[in-house]
Formats: C-alpha cells, sequence, structure tokens
C-alpha cells in the first residue's frame, strides 16, 4: 500500500472536492511509500511526530496541518517550524494530510462524529447551507443541565469544564454543533436552533459571543481540539475497515488546553 493510494481512496469517494484546490494530499515525505502501518492524530505536532520515530511508522495520517496554517502547508522561518521540518527530513517521515474528505464524509465524519460523541442521535434535523452546521432536535431541558451533559462527555478528552454564556434555565430544544471555523452562531439562528456548542477556533473574536448573548442564545463553548477528536477515532475505525493492508492506531488529542482553577499551585 503507497501513501499515495491512501489518498487516491478518499479523493475518489469525496466528489464534492475539487483535487486541484483542496488540502487532502501527502504534504510532506514521500507519496511512493510502501506502509502497511500508520497513525491518526488530530494534529502532527511534535508529540505525534516523536510517536512515529519511537515507534517505527512512517506515516502519519492528520486533520490539521503541520506548519501552523491551512494553506499553503510549508515551513515558515520561525524556529518551531525550522525545527519540525529538520525532524521531518532527518528520520524520513511521511505526513498524509484528511481534512476536506473527512470534515464532510456522510454519517462517520467530523461533525457526525462529534453529535454522536455528544448523544445527539440520528441525522440532523437540519443542516446549515455551508454543509459543516448541524441542528439536532432534544427533549427541552435548561441550557445548564444540557451544558453539564457537554462537560460530562468532554471530560475523557481532558475538558470537564465548558465555557457557557446565557441563562441557566433558559429552556433549550434544538441544538447546532460545529467544528473547526464552522461555527458561525447566525448560521445557527437561521437553522431553528435555540442553543449551539461551538469551539474556541470558530469564535475567536468576542463579538460573535457578545452579539449572541444579546440576543437570548445560549452559546456552550468547547476547544477545537476536544470538537474533533471523535471524528479521529472514526477516521481510524474507517481506514482499519475499508483500507485492505494498512492498520491504523489512534493517537489521542484532546482539548488543546489543560485546566487549572483557583488556588492550585
Amino acid at each position: 500500500m503507497r501513501a499515495a493510494d491512501v489518498v487516491d481512496h478518499f479523493l475518489s469517494r469525496a466528489d464534492w472536492l475539487d483535487r486541484e484546490t483542496t488540502v487532502d494530499n501527502v504534504i510532506r515525505g514521500d507519496p511512493e511509500i510502501d506502509v502497511d502501518r500508520c497513525l491518526v492524530s488530530w494534529m502532527a505536532n511534535f508529540a505525534s511526530l516523536r510517536q512515529m520515530v519511537e515507534r517505527g511508522v512512517q506515516l502519519l495520517i492528520c486533520h490539521e496541518p503541520i506548519f501552523y496554517r491551512h494553506r499553503p502547508d510549508r515551513p515558515d522561518d520561525s524556529t518551531a517550524g525550522q525545527a519540525k521540518f529538520r525532524f521531518l527530513q532527518e528520520h524520513n517521515l511521511v505526513i498524509l494530510r484528511n481534512h476536506d474528505c473527512w470534515d464532510v464524509w456522510p454519517e462517520v465524519g467530523i461533525p457526525w462524529a462529534w453529535a454522536h460523541f455528544l448523544g445527539l442521535e440520528g441525522k440532523p434535523k437540519v443542516i446549515g447551507a455551508n454543509g459543516f452546521q448541524h441542528g439536532y432536535d432534544i427533549e427541552p431541558l435548561t441550557l445548564d443541565t444540557f451544558a453539564g451533559r457537554v462537560a460530562e462527555r468532554c471530560a475523557s478528552l481532558g475538558e470537564a469544564f465548558v465555557q457557557v454564556t446565557g441563562e441557566a434555565s433558559q429552556e433549550v430544544s434544538r441544538i447546532g454543533i460545529g467544528v473547526g471555523c464552522a461555527c458561525d452562531i447566525p448560521t445557527y439562528r437561521e437553522m431553528g436552533c435555540d442553543c449551539c456548542v461551538v469551539c474556541d477556533d470558530g469564535t475567536q473574536y468576542y463579538s460573535d459571543i457578545q452579539r449572541a448573548e444579546d440576543m437570548g442564545h445560549p452559546v456552550i463553548r468547547v476547544s477545537h481540539g476536544t470538537c474533533e477528536e471523535p471524528g479521529m477515532v472514526t477516521l481510524t475505525e474507517y481506514i482499519n475497515a475499508n483500507i485492505e493492508g494498512l492498520h491504523a492506531e489512534h493517537i489521542p488529542h484532546g482539548s488543546t488546553f489543560r485546566l487549572v482553577g483557583a488556588g492550585v499551585s
């Protein structure tokens, strides 16, 4: 199995993508290399790269870029970027990015995996025009009750507390979810959602949250890494079930942040 064959498996089934413009490809290393094992991680960070070397695995399939920007994914002049580039070269590591495919892969891709992880079962009641934002109906319950359930599930990924804005007792019944940058709050309102679960990268400027608060639209926010980790699990499972000759192992990433409370020294 060549690394290029793995790319082709996904791109040949993703008819919603333009092969000329997608970021999904072998973005570092030799696409002709023969592989029978790979590691799967949300981010090609140094921790993941070191695990490749320790385990003797040459191929890593990641969702996000190597060098800190979506495109083009090549090293900049920063100390971190140059150090990572040298490490990749020294150890002859191959990095395959699966971003655009897995973001929209039906039923098991990133948003579906996140919904299932949160306990939002079945098909989305509504999908936003961009295809990434989904809405699910639930039995009515208070905002803080639902937020507590989100936090309870995310605790296993290292995020046992979530950020919440809105009245604790406000009743919610249609939940909008999004991942990455696809967390536009006005879109959730257009979808009829009365609450949304977003990530920090998708709502990084204060105005989105402030506008939602002023309009009485509750928001629950988690780390980007947290909301896309379930999709890395399903990607690993998909590879093992559908790509003969390649065994995948998931490297957990989870929340990008550790949570430290007051009084901790």
